[in-house]
């Protein structure tokens, strides 16, 4: 006698073998798409979080766009003459201890001629001075003091120019300097907003920052020259003030001196100021 299952059994068991191969297919198969992934996933580099390069702010000066020529330019001469200033407007430029000291022996000796020679040789302010009213005098033998008074206050007054028109430049490169900054800033901004209206997908975002770092750097750059300049030119102005003073003084130092000397000619017998000279 035959053992037979019944066919309702082994109608399952057929079942449950198709379901067992499915499964094991479903998971092979998966098996493999995971591995591709993980495969495909490992080729790809990983987008870094920060920029594997930094601009230096040479780089960044240089793409801030054409403004930065003339403020390269204006920040190179601002430079300059700061330099030039600072070997110039002094004391020993203007007035000088051991030429005010030969001026003053000389005046009192009333040797006219050798104090011209040493005014020719130096190259103070107050020598120019002096050199003017010793020059008149011998053109002029016959003039009374008040011209010679006049000559001094004129000569004093163009050095005091010279002094104030020199320092304004300083003035003239703080006030240029941010205007031309500010242009530099327009520039940026113009050229963000035409970003923005371009049809350039993703790439507008940019070009956005692009002009917007260009239009921060322009406006820092003006400002970091403007700013140097008037607080040199606050400097400067107020050393051009004290030595003109100490010019002053002088000035009126030699020509105290001369009129002495004036004095006396004049209770003496009168003689030819070329006679003395």
């Amino acid at each position: 006698m035959l053992n037979t299952a019944p066919p309702s059994f082994a109608s399952a068991d057929r079942s449950a073998y198709r379901y067992q191969i499915s499964s094991m297919k479903i998971w092979a198969v998966l098996f493999i798409a995971l591995a591709s992934a993980s495969r495909v996933v490992a080729q790809e580099p990983t987008p870094p979080l920060v920029p594997q390069h930094s601009q230096t702010i040479m780089e960044t000066l240089l793409k801030a766009g054409p403004v930065m020529i003339p403020l390269f330019l204006l920040s190179v001469f601002f430079v300059a003459l700061v330099v030039v200033y600072l070997l110039t407007i002094r004391r020993g430029a203007v007035v000088s201890s051991g030429y005010m000291a030969t001026a003053d022996a000389l005046l009192r000796k009333r040797d006219y001629l050798g104090l011209l020679a040493v005014s020719n040789r130096h190259g103070e302010a107050i020598a120019r001075v002096v050199q003017k009213m010793l020059d008149f005098t011998t053109k002029n033998p016959h003039a009374d003091f008040q011209q010679v008074r006049e000559i001094a206050e004129t000569e004093g007054s163009r050095v005091a120019a010279s002094l104030n028109n020199r320092v304004i430049y300083l003035a003239d490169i703080g006030m240029i300097a941010p205007l031309l900054g500010l242009l530099g800033t327009v520039f940026g901004i113009i050229h963000s907003f035409g970003a923005l209206g371009a049809d350039i997908g993703s790439a507008r975002y940019v070009a956005l920052s692009r002009g917007i770092s260009e239009a921060l750097v322009n406006t820092a750059a003006g400002l970091a020259i403007g700013i140097p300049a008037m607080m040199f030119y606050a400097f400067f102005r107020g050393r051009a003030q004290k030595l003109i003073s100490e010019l002053e003084a002088a000035s009126t130092h030699v020509l105290a001196l001369l009129s002495l000397q004036y004095g006396k000619r004049a209770e003496r017998t009168p003689v030819m100021i070329e006679e003395e000279l």
